[in-house]
């Protein structure tokens, strides 16, 4: 018998609860117990939340990544970027294009005749998932240069992996039709697609603060800034941008522009996000087969291992060329490994794009083959990226363990 909306919200809830004491108990970052709990009573174990459960609450998938996108935003700040702009734009160009090139380059090496696989799990690697790092620098207050250097690169990790993905998929495209690529299409479509999300977030972040300057009551506030937010991811799902670029566009216009109301903004956002964000971490482990190990198998370790070493000497050698503080140097790159979000949308579009039937065989070969491998890779990524964040913020000496 099948349970109602509210039972399955409920019950999720409450189960997120438990976790959270286990794992505070245990000194373990909390988006680590939910999604390994998330794994365990999701379709591939348990079942609890099947994927039925899981198509039907996609909605608060859109709103934690909303949340998060907007957390980004207001933390880049002026003063921030002015102190650590430029190794954060360096940090994250390396280590996006580092991935992308090793991940590519290993597997043009195993299938040299599959160029256009090798190209679309490379832009997918160059994705870093900002929810699960700026959750757990939330959970332990973190706060000092590796901090802020690992919100700023992750905050901009977006635009830049969305840049190589479309990039990627057009030269994919292109292979598998046998087609040659316009310059249009080459350079046009993908600064296009980034220049309007940033002009509709920088739009919608001047708009509110003329609205809601003076608007001193929480709920009011509240209701404004949910409200602008929502137009803001609905506007770019609508006109295919990038929705998490848009609204973190939004944060960074309102908190460079007025400081206090985006402080104030940020309080109000934050109060749905003790229940927001846990079952987003939930309903992302629940969504996960652990029988794709035996069909992916050496395919997803390989593909692991070569992101990561990717991500690490990137943003190493960024860290590096910027001449970042030493912590970020020796740091950075091991702050970086979570995947969850972005790449998972990353590897949705491609199954949207390749998987119709429109490029072949070989498009809905690789659409499957590009979904499997990011679940897989996934479960890896958000139990050890998260221990990982923790530590080298713990080394860096910028957690604050009493709270």
């Amino acid at each position: 018998m099948e349970l109602n909306t509210l039972l399955y919200l409920g019950i999720s809830l409450a189960i997120a609860y438990v976790i959270k004491r286990i794992v505070d108990k245990l000194h373990i970052p909390s988006v680590t117990g939910y999604v390994i709990i998330g794994i365990i009573i999701g379709k591939s174990i348990i079942g609890f939340l099947n994927s039925r459960v899981i198509t039907e609450f996609s909605v608060v998938s859109d709103l934690a990544l909303a949340i998060i996108a907007f957390s980004i935003g207001v933390e880049l700040n002026k003063t921030t970027l002015s102190k650590l702009g430029s190794s954060i734009v360096v940090i994250a160009f390396g280590e996006g294009f580092a991935a992308f090139l090793f991940v590519s380059a290993v597997f043009y090496a195993l299938e040299p005749d599959k160029l256009y696989r090798a190209l679309i799990f490379g832009s997918i690697a160059s994705a870093t998932a900002p929810a699960a790092t700026v959750y757990v620098i939330q959970q332990y207050k973190a706060k000092g240069p590796l901090t802020s250097t690992i919100l700023g690169v992750v905050g901009i990790d977006d635009a830049i992996s969305l840049t190589i993905y479309v990039f990627a998929s057009l030269f994919a495209q292109s292979i598998l039709l046998k087609t040659h690529l316009s310059v249009v299409k080459i350079i046009i479509t993908p600064i296009y697609k980034i220049a309007l999300s940033v002009i509709i977030g920088a739009v919608l972040g001047f708009a509110y603060i003329v609205l809601f300057k003076k608007v001193r009551f929480h709920d009011d506030l509240l209701l404004g800034i949910g409200a602008t937010i929502l137009i803001g991811m609905g506007l770019s799902d609508f006109l295919k941008l990038s929705e998490l670029l848009t609204v973190m566009t939004l944060g960074s216009v309102l908190v460079n522009s007025d400081q206090m109301l985006a402080n104030r903004s940020k309080k109000a956002i934050e109060t749905f996000s003790p229940i927001i964000l846990p079952l987003f971490f939930m309903y992302a482990g629940a969504r996960l087969d652990v029988t794709l190990i035996t069909k992916i198998g050496i395919l997803g370790l390989i593909y692991t291992i070569a992101r990561f070493s990717g991500k690490v000497a990137g943003a190493s050698l960024g860290a590096i060329i910027s001449k970042a503080p030493s912590v970020v140097k020796k740091y950075i790159g091991f702050s970086l490994l979570p995947q969850v979000g972005v790449a998972v949308a990353l590897s949705l579009a491609v199954q949207k794009q390749f998987g119709t039937g429109a490029f072949g065989k070989e498009g809905v070969e690789l659409a499957n083959i590009a979904i499997n491998i990011l679940l897989f890779t996934t479960v890896i990524t958000e139990t050890i990226g998260p221990f990982l964040t923790k530590t080298t913020l713990t080394k860096a000496q910028e957690i604050n363990m009493r709270d």
